[in-house]
């Protein structure tokens, strides 16, 4: 009996060893196993991080080259109706599906789908053509658009599962903001949360950080250079400079919602107005050129750094957010290639620094709050915001960003510059009918919702008919 009772304890703790050992075995297969995929894609993220930091780099040549020109030949604005005649032509005869940009890359991403290769040549090119000619637009798009083709491309070439596929799409975004913009820990975060709303995909973090990091370390060995603006005086914390911040943050948001919702507006006139899409280009173009001569409005063409440089100082126009709006608007309304980001550091930058005046914030501090929040708002990116504060300007006024980040974002509602984003987690209560759907279905949602609560009696006067039309116009479409 006491030689049983001794061997029990024994074999025991013999049968508990070789159990761990059988546990760490299998977990070291595992981890062997992960590890080699993970070199795999890290080995692919690496390589379309580097092309994409080249891409960039010579995007950004390429931009400053024409913008120069323009700048000393203003008569280059009269190219305006051949480029957008062109670059019509070019997307609905060659594009396949190219024009549908960002959301094309968003949709790639989320669904797998290959992007073909000439993506990344059009937009590209057109892009260039769009600030040769004076067009209103940004960099990120086109950016955005190089990146995502290569992602796609290189992953299909390696024929990579839906989650390395998934990844390296994300890698590829987050290495073209790095890289275009000199922000490689906004980078990070534009490619973990660009394709949701109300997301932030952690699983591609690592990668993310990586792809972004060395898109902008390609970008800048190649001879990039970023402009550098610098907060002077920071507020203390307190309860005024708190509520300042936070209705500074309102009025943020509402420009972010009128800017998509402008956006918006025109492509859809000029799609309802004109059968023919050469003639709705031509229409489009020569409504920018007008504009842009009768109001001398030639210096808001094109990127338009000089607004965020102005900011700063505290010599912006009450003229400017607005004016740099509307051009960018008729702009992208009218189908010119070119991004969204630029024109926002633009106008949310202006905007900053005249409310900041105006309650006595140092203009530089409010200009950097205004520039991060629309921009952030506009494509409902609120950790991107932050970090891209962070990045820009330190982090001593990161509170400020935080504040100015949310709120911002919460006011925007769920209406953005991409469409196709997913709405996994809606932004208000009122707004949980719109999860699970996209930006582009929310919108419809809501509008289907005016119409179906709109007066149906054929009697109604025309004076009511023009109040409902006003209803739907002004609408959150959200």
């Amino acid at each position: 009996m006491e030689t049983n009772t001794t061997k029990k304890p024994l074999e025991d703790a013999t049968s508990a060893i070789a159990y761990g050992e059988r546990l760490l075995a299998a977990d070291v297969r595992r981890n062997a196993r992960n590890m080699h995929a993970s070199c795999k894609l890290l080995a692919l993220v690496l390589l379309v991080s580097c092309a994409m930091g080249a891409a960039a780099w010579a995007f950004l040549a390429s931009l400053d080259l024409v913008s120069g020109a323009r700048e000393q030949h203003r008569a280059l604005f009269a190219l305006l109706p051949p480029v957008l005649l062109a670059t019509a032509w070019l997307y609905r005869t060659r594009g396949l599906q190219a024009g549908r940009g960002n959301n094309l890359v968003i949709d790639s991403a989320l669904t797998g789908r290959l992007i073909h290769a000439r993506m990344a040549f059009l937009t590209f090119f057109c892009s260039v053509a769009t600030h040769l000619a004076g067009g209103s637009a940004g960099r990120e798009g086109t950016a955005v658009q190089i990146g995502g083709t290569i992602a796609s491309n290189v992953s299909h070439a390696f024929k990579l599962g839906e989650r390395d596929h998934h990844d390296l799409m994300l890698s590829g975004i987050s290495a073209a903001f790095g890289g275009v913009f000199g922000t490689p820990l906004a980078g990070a975060f534009f490619g973990m949360e660009m394709c949701y709303v109300g997301k932030l995909d952690y699983s591609s973090g690592l990668y993310c950080l990586i792809a972004s990091f060395t898109g902008d370390a390609v970008s800048r060995m190649l001879g990039t250079h970023h402009a550098l603006h610098v907060i002077g005086n920071i507020p203390s914390m307190s309860p005024r400079t708190i509520l300042l911040v936070v209705l500074a943050a309102v009025a943020f948001g509402l420009t972010a919602r009128l800017f998509s919702f402008s956006i918006r507006t025109i492509k859809r006139f000029y799609a309802n107005r004109f059968r023919n899409y050469l003639v709705a280009a031509l229409v489009g173009s020569l409504v920018l050129l007008g504009t842009y001569a009768v109001f001398d409005g030639w210096r808001y063409g094109g990127l338009s750094e000089w607004m965020v440089s102005s900011a700063f100082e505290g010599a912006s126009s009450p003229i400017d957010p607005f004016a740099k709006l509307a051009y960018t608007a008729l702009t992208l309304g009218a189908g010119y290639q070119g991004g969204e980001v630029t024109p926002l550091f633009g106008i949310g930058a202006s905007m900053g620094s005249l409310l900041g005046q105006a309650v006595g914030f140092d203009p530089s501090f409010s200009a950097a709050l205004g520039m991060i929040a629309v921009f952030g708002s506009a494509l409902n990116v609120p950790i991107t915001t932050i970090m891209l504060g962070i990045d820009l300007f330190g982090g001593r006024a990161a509170g400020y960003f935080v504040i100015a980040s949310f709120v911002s974002y919460l006011v925007a509602g769920h209406r953005g510059v991409y469409p196709a984003q997913r709405i996994v987690t809606p932004k208000r209560r009122s707004l949980a009918g719109d999860e699970q759907l996209t930006v582009d279905q929310a919108i419809q949602r809501h509008r289907e919702q005016v119409d179906q609560s709109a007066p149906s009696d054929a009697t109604d006067t025309v004076a009511e008919a023009n109040s409902a039309d006003v209803a739907t116009a002004t609408v959150p479409e959200d």
